[in-house]
């Protein structure tokens, strides 16, 4: 399981998925450009300390992404889908990939995704958070598949 994140907007949204796949084990994926500074100084103030425990990828492009993200399918999370969060049934090498927070992702990357699956939200609200959903739908996913940390005994 690995999270995606497509030209993300905002760092303390990365940060907070980096905080994330720290806290879950999983890969992070970031697929540049990025619309803000992407250094060492960034991160480690959106990340905290976090980030020598978190598994994290950059890709400078969303070809590059594609020519290097093995196997799995990409589950694209967009208010365009049909498929709600509860009805769709993961699967263990799973890309949950998520869209730049002002914009979402271009038709090219729709037309990639495997799957396409929304978050279900009362009507009269637009979306939510970056870093939020990521972490519904990955909590979800590992639900799922029974794959959460466990704590030692």
């Amino acid at each position: 399981m690995r999270l995606a994140l497509f030209q993300p907007d905002i760092p303390q949204n990365v940060g907070a998925c980096i905080r994330q796949s720290a806290c879950f084990g999983v890969n992070l994926d970031i697929i540049e450009p990025t619309g803000f500074q992407f250094d060492d100084r960034a991160m480690k103030r959106a990340a905290l300390d976090y980030g020598p425990l978190a598994h994290m990828t950059r890709h400078p492009s969303w070809e590059s992404f594609l020519e290097n993200r093995g196997s799995g399918r990409i589950v694209l999370f967009t208010t365009k889908a049909a498929t709600s969060l509860p009805d769709f049934r993961f699967q263990p090498d799973d890309i949950l990939l998520f869209g730049k927070e002002s914009a979402g992702v271009p038709d090219a990357v729709h037309e990639r995704a495997d799957s396409r699956v929304f978050i279900p939200i009362r009507a009269e609200a637009r979306s939510l958070n970056l870093s939020v959903s990521a972490g519904i739908a990955l909590w979800e996913a590992m639900r799922q598949l029974q794959t959460w940390p466990r704590r030692a005994a």
